[in-house]
């Protein structure tokens, strides 16, 4: 299919018109970086108008500004709805001076009007004690993305695209960026990116030639060689290249135009065509100071941040400074109120295409899910461990119908590291397909052009697609190998700062919560190994803002359904659900999990001797291996000794086990105790002992709280086996227990002395036959 062809190059007039805009644009945003006052230049500069700490990132603030003029002239041209993501996002500068000129600033934070006043507000708080970030933060309007970490951008902007016909979502690259991991893997976007059902990508990948310190891979091959790259990944790469305005602005002005053309085609006529994009050669730090002291500026690493220092205390580079201000003839931008001239002002989209104003970037375009009744999908258990049953496959069931239900309105995509039908979720499939858009062969299941599942076999290019998506308003989970899912750390932690940050934010509407479910868990690798055992992600999650974190262990699948109903309908939050996929006993009706995931924790009177008198021990679970396992100690401690009183608490939401101060869903103290008694508490858990406490560590009684979980002791081994090697299997619990009852003194040494032989019997038959004792693999809870 050919191209379309390009409408007529802009005239002049209208070039001239984006010039100014341009400089407008680069003068707020130079003025911000450096300026605490005379925001106009209306008098001559004096030191105590500067600020006495300079902080900003200048260099790649003239690429991004030019990139916003060009695309408002397309989107005033074309009429079109756009969004930009600027992988750069510390070049925050620029966006702020973009939305202020558009109005969108002011209409946000009315303190900053556009006027003398409002102008001081804007150029005084950047980078500033109180006032606002050097990063594009929330308090950007128009921002999805931060920037902060690089390497995102590309694949926030795809999130940001699907299932958003008819947006235009461009997405500036920085040539540093575009070194990272994650940014490789985000070129393949024209994959998965089906041009009749989504939005449109547009990468810019800016070339400036630096990073902070040094040149850029990209930007040092030759053109031959970069754009065979991009073609590789199915992008049609147009060049503008240049250092003279005049030439750019025209070259810029057709190349977009290009595009834009492209993409209506392709929208019109989809085929296997490569999508355009850009690829912007312009100096790092342009229209700044091109020499400081005879040192190079203009066009090398040294204009990566701040571009002139020292400039309080030297009067040349104070004269320099402001210099370079004038240079952007602010008189003809600015009325002397401070509000942008008509040349200025009235150059700008519709109000309501306005990129900064774009309510989808706000999180005001949301529909909320229609999901199932969790009970509709329930396990029967006519008594706990009755039944035995896979608890994810039963899951399954139930985000199969989610995906019905939600059809229409396409808000709801499940993403997976190509794991889904490993995963037990497979009957998503039923209804769905995976997203793909190359051919297909014989053999080959469930691919579609339309398909609602996402599968690459890189977490981070799953979780930043989730993000965008997220952000912009729609639903979503993320399934992963447990252990793997160390690989977005920091991702998440990114993600976890801009909700919080978004929430103080008035205009911005809470978007859907970053649902996890992490399975193949620790405690079932029947067929891996060490490289899959680390259950440390929510040690990394909760050490997040308590506002924002949340983690469920579901102990079985009726619990799971609930725990994930909750966590589909919720808003602001990072949720992680640990959950196996392995067969296990069921324990509790739809109805009793429900209302045990409401409570978050609670006492299992079914499994529990203490009803009648005081408690002997407390045996706490946290997991579905932990609570088998603690469940199995409790058949093994009441076979030894039957008038042993013993508590069963079963933990799915840890964060019940903060105190109040420390997370809004900390039980009180009081209750706590209630809870867990003042006896010995020997508490199984899922992860890393030491998580526990740390979430206890203020608790009354602490000092009674002996927690086993996992130590990294870890092969390919049986499930029972792993657990003996951690000590969190029934025997290892059951010693634990009797060791801590003051009145079984004198029969001690025989009860750990029958315990150890148990563990010596499991060690000798593990290891001649390679599977767990009968009585450990056909054990099901019967009292």
């Amino acid at each position: 299919m050919s191209v379309s062809t390009a409408p007529a190059a802009p005239a002049d007039a209208t070039l001239s018109r984006v010039d100014a805009w341009w400089r407008a644009a680069n003068y707020l945003a130079a003025a911000q970086i450096y300026l605490l006052d005379n925001p106009l230049l209306d008098r001559p500069l004096l030191p105590e108008h500067v600020k006495p700490r300079l902080l900003g990132h200048w260099g790649t603030v003239p690429g991004i500004t030019l990139t916003y003029a060009h695309l408002n002239r397309a989107i005033m041209a074309h009429g079109l709805r756009a969004m930009l993501v600027v992988g750069p996002g510390h070049g925050a500068a620029a966006l702020t001076a973009a939305s202020w000129l558009e109005g969108t600033y002011s209409e946000c934070h009315p303190e900053v009007a556009q006027d003398t006043a409002g102008m001081r507000e804007l150029v005084r708080q950047f980078s500033f004690p109180g006032g606002v970030p050097s990063h594009a933060s929330p308090h950007v309007p128009g921002s999805i993305h931060e920037g902060g970490e690089l390497g995102y951008s590309l694949a926030h902007a795809t999130g940001a695209a699907l299932d958003n016909p008819g947006l235009l979502v461009a997405c500036v690259i920085g040539d540093g960026e575009a070194e990272t991991g994650p940014l490789a893997t985000s070129w393949h976007a024209p994959r998965f990116l089906n041009p009749v059902t989504d939005g449109a990508v547009l990468p810019v990948l800016h070339l400036n030639g630096y990073k902070i310190a040094n040149p850029t891979l990209f930007a040092r091959m030759g053109a031959d060689e970069l754009h065979a790259v991009l073609r590789g990944f199915g992008w049609r790469p147009i060049e503008v290249t240049g250092d003279d305005p005049a030439q750019v602005h025209r070259a810029y002005a057709a190349a977009l135009d290009n595009c834009v053309a492209d993409l209506a085609d392709l929208r019109a006529h989809p085929d296997g065509r490569p999508r355009p994009m850009i690829v912007l050669r312009t100096p790092k730090g342009w229209t700044g100071p091109s020499a400081v002291d005879g040192v190079p500026v203009e066009g090398t690493w040294r204009s990566h941040q701040v571009p002139l220092t020292g400039v309080r205390e030297d009067p040349h580079r104070l004269a320099q400074l402001e210099a370079w201000l004038r240079s952007y003839r602010p008189e003809e931008l600015f009325e002397t109120d401070g509000s942008p001239t008509p040349l200025v002002g009235c150059w700008a989209p519709r109000p309501e295409l306005r990129m900064s104003a774009n309510p989808i970037a706000h999180g005001q375009v949301q529909l909320d899910l229609r999901l199932p009744d969790p009970a509709a999908h329930a396990v029967t258990v006519a008594a706990p461990g009755a039944v035995v049953a896979e608890a994810t496959r039963v899951l399954g069931g139930y985000l199969r119908d989610a995906m019905a239900l939600n059809a229409e309105h396409r808000n709801l995509l499940c993403f997976a590291p190509d794991e889904h039908a490993s995963n037990r979720l497979d009957a998503v499939f039923e209804v769905t397909g995976r997203r793909w858009l190359l051919p297909t062969h014989d053999g080959d299941e469930h691919l579609s052009p339309t398909g609602r599942v996402f599968e690459v076999l890189s977490e981070h290019l799953c979780q930043g697609w989730l993000e965008g998506y997220l952000l912009t308003g729609r639903h979503g989970l993320l399934s992963t190998y447990e252990a793997f899912a160390h690989v977005v750390d920091s991702m998440v932690a990114q993600h976890a700062k801009w909700l919080h940050t978004a929430a103080t934010v008035p205009w911005r509407r809470p978007v859907p919560s970053l649902n996890y479910l992490l399975t193949s868990h620790v405690w079932r690798q029947d067929h891996n190994g060490a490289s899959h055992q680390d259950p440390g992600f929510i040690d990394h999650v909760l050490a997040k803002r308590p506002e924002v974190s949340r983690v469920y262990l579901p102990p079985d699948a009726n619990c799971l359904l609930s725990v994930t109903d909750h966590c589909l309908r919720t808003r602001g939050l990072v949720n992680v659900i640990v959950a196996g996929k392995q067969p296990a006993p069921q324990y509790l009706t739809a109805d009793e999990a429900a209302a045990h995931c409401a409570q978050g924790l609670g006492v299992w009177e079914w499994a529990s001797t203490d009803g009648d008198g005081d408690t002997d021990v407390v045996l706490a679970c946290a997991g579905d291996v932990p609570t088998m396992e603690t469940l199995a100690a409790v058949d093994v401690l009441l076979g030894l000794v039957p008038d042993l009183r013993v508590r069963v608490v079963n933990v799915v939401d840890l964060a019940r086990l903060f105190s109040p101060g420390h997370h809004p869903h900390g039980i009180p103290d009081d209750v706590y105790a209630e809870v867990f008694t003042d006896k010995p508490v020997i508490f199984a858990f899922h992860g890393y002992p030491w998580l526990i406490h740390q979430l206890t560590y203020d608790r009354p009684g602490h000092d009674n709280l002996h927690v086993h979980g996992f130590h990294d002791r870890g092969t390919t081994t049986t499930p029972f086996d792993m657990c003996v090697l951690n000590e969190l299997d029934r025997f290892h619990l059951a010693l634990a227990a009797l060791e801590r009852v003051p009145r079984l003194g004198d029969r001690i040494g025989h009860l750990r002395q029958h315990l150890i032989g148990k563990l010596a019997e499991h060690d000798a038959h593990v290891r001649r036959t390679g599977l767990d004792l009968p009585e450990v693999s056909d054990w099901g809870w019967r009292r």
